[in-house]
């Protein structure tokens, strides 16, 4: 049987370029190569693309040009017809990566890609557009506050008398909670602005929701599935980039200990939220579970969510019956569908 030539694209000029590397190693160990010829692609920190030895391609930014040779996915189909690639797996996070960017240079190319297409993949980046469309379709989320770059010092006094603190600022336009501060008083919120428009032009400020955080995984096109969810207790003050990827202090609760009514509440926030953003292939959807309340507030949802070895998305599928290497098969499927 003829294999599927599935290039796995990752790295990236993004600030979750070494997160990408290791999704991707985890994404490539399980595949069954029986089914699938592998074309690793790199993408260096400056922006090269190169494919070759999957060794090197892993390491280092300097290894992944050692040795190895430049590739290009061409936006004209035609100069793509000896590369023979049948889908492509974008295992990549953050900007030019999930934001509807490199989703766009696949649909010139007309090469099947895993995960969301353009439009969706806009809207899910950005949370400042998610959380507009949240409140359109009317579902809980905390208040907020956005503000742009050039006129940021103007929304401190609406901040103050919006949501108060403790509060979060966040980039609009991250992932992996990089650049994200807990701001506890006035004195530390410019400094904590300063540092989030340091990776956008646009920043979120939330307030803070004393409760429980709770991720669902979503899978799917026109009727998507949602899995069992998990939660997360943090070792840190939050659920930060160096708890999830670095020190991994946290644990993680799955599935989650929730009624089946909550279960229940949260699939289905979930998966209205996914179809309103028109998203295909796969999501996270994070959720705070208030303590005092016990309402369901969505904090933000993730295109292409981590895949690395100790990353909430396959775990999910893992113990609501979906084992990892078939969780790629069907994601694979997905595509070609799509």
């Amino acid at each position: 049987m003829k294999r599927l030539r599935v290039a796995v694209l990752y790295g990236g000029r993004s600030s979750e370029h070494e997160v990408s590397l290791r999704s991707a190693y985890s994404v490539i160990k399980a595949m069954d190569q029986n089914k699938y010829e592998i074309i690793p692609i790199g993408i260096t920190k400056d922006g090269k693309w190169i494919t070759g030895e999957l060794a090197a391609l892993l390491g280092t930014n300097e290894a992944m040009t050692l040795g190895n040779k430049p590739i290009l996915i061409s936006p004209d189909p035609q100069s793509n017809a000896d590369l023979n690639i049948d889908v492509i797996f974008p295992v990549m996070h953050g900007t030019n990566a999930e934001d509807g960017i490199i989703q766009g240079l696949f649909e010139l190319a007309q090469i099947p890609y895993v995960g969301c297409d353009v439009a969706s993949s806009v809207l899910a980046f950005d949370k400042a557009l998610t959380k507009t469309v949240i409140s359109l379709i009317g579902l809980e989320q905390a208040k907020y506050v956005v503000l742009e770059k050039n006129n940021y010092q103007a929304g401190i006094k609406e901040i103050e008398e919006k949501i108060g603190y403790p509060c979060f600022v966040k980039p609009a336009r991250q992932g992996s909670s990089v650049g994200i501060s807990k701001v506890l008083s006035s004195g530390d919120l410019e400094k904590a602005l300063k540092m989030a428009l340091n990776y956008d032009t646009k920043v979120v400020v939330e307030e803070f929701v004393q409760g429980r955080e709770l991720e669902i995984s979503v899978l799917g096109n026109k009727d998507p599935e949602v899995s069992l969810p998990g939660e997360i207790v943090p070792g840190a003050d939050f659920y930060d980039y160096e708890a999830k990827y670095i020190t991994n202090n946290c644990r993680l609760d799955i599935p989650a200990k929730l009624s089946q009514e909550q279960i229940q509440a949260m699939q289905q926030s979930a998966i209205s939220l996914y179809r309103a953003l028109g998203c295909k292939g796969l999501a996270r959807v994070d959720f705070f579970l208030t303590q005092n309340t016990g309402k369901f507030y969505i904090n933000e949802i993730n295109t292409m969510p981590g895949f690395t070895s100790i990353s909430m998305y396959p775990k999910l599928w893992e113990v609501s019956g979906l084992p990892y290497s078939q969780l790629i098969d069907k994601l694979i499927t997905l595509a070609l569908e799509r």
